[in-house]
């Protein structure tokens, strides 16, 4: 029997190296820079929170609440983004510490912000992502105790 946090781990874990192979893979053709490529991130975390829910209700549906699920899909999207964020944070600071000039352009001159504000933008990305995305999701996997409208 899975644990809601056996499950938030192991999917947490497979988005977070989803996440940054993603990354490494732009990285490799020299497309990192651009922040519209950051999109694909989100549907990343969003099938990531998906199938950890979907996971969860098929291999314990007599334990499946509602507030199982949402610390399910909580727990996975905050795994997945710490993670990453170290990984960022990692990369920032010590691999490629002119990638914050390069994302930052004019910023980095003129208001003296460094990578420390890329890690907390990465951060409440993910967090809130996570929040919505659980939300959302939970909509769908909830028990109905709706009347059956079929005569």
């Amino acid at each position: 029997m899975n644990t809601s946090l056996s499950v938030a781990i192991k999917y947490g874990l497979l988005v977070a190296i989803s996440l940054i192979a993603y990354f490494l893979i732009l990285k490799l053709f020299s497309l990192h820079e651009n922040p519209w490529l950051r999109l694909l991130n989100g549907v990343m975390m969003c099938a990531g929170i998906y199938y950890a829910i979907k996971y969860y209700k098929l291999t314990s549906p007599d334990s499946f609440s509602y507030i199982n699920g949402i610390k399910t899909s909580l727990l996975t999207g905050f795994i997945a983004t710490v993670v990453f964020t170290a990984f960022m944070s990692i990369y920032m600071f010590h691999l490629d510490p002119a990638f914050t000039e390069k994302i930052l352009g004019e910023w980095f001159d003129s208001y003296g912000a460094g990578a420390g504000i890329l890690v907390f933008v990465i951060l409440i990305e993910g967090l809130a992502s996570t929040v919505v995305l659980a939300l959302a999701f939970m909509q769908i996997f909830k028990k109905s105790y709706n009347p059956s409208q079929n005569p």
